[in-house]
């Protein structure tokens, strides 16, 4: 599995706090083991994010994802539920 990081997801993670950017890399790690792993809750959207994914980061943090080819997805967002979807 390859991940591609869209220019926004790195602008959002930029503003992570160091703790939240662990996370992340420790959950990045779980996904590229198992992409369907229980503790990363991935699940498909709808409405304006039809064909993308979302798996959890920790506390209220999650990505959006979509797969972009049969082994390489791209990571387009990251940040709370509310900054996502509202």
């Amino acid at each position: 599995m390859r991940i591609v990081l869209h220019k926004e997801f790195g602008r959002q993670y930029k503003k992570l706090r160091s703790g939240e950017q662990r996370r992340f890399r420790e959950r990045r790690d779980l996904f590229l083991e198992n992409e369907f792993h229980s503790l990363l809750e991935n699940h498909p959207l709808q409405g304006k994010y039809r064909g993308y994914r979302s798996i959890h980061i920790g506390g209220d943090l999650r990505v959006v994802y979509r797969r972009i080819g049969p082994d390489t997805v791209i990571f387009t967002k990251i940040g709370t539920h509310s900054e996502l979807y509202s």
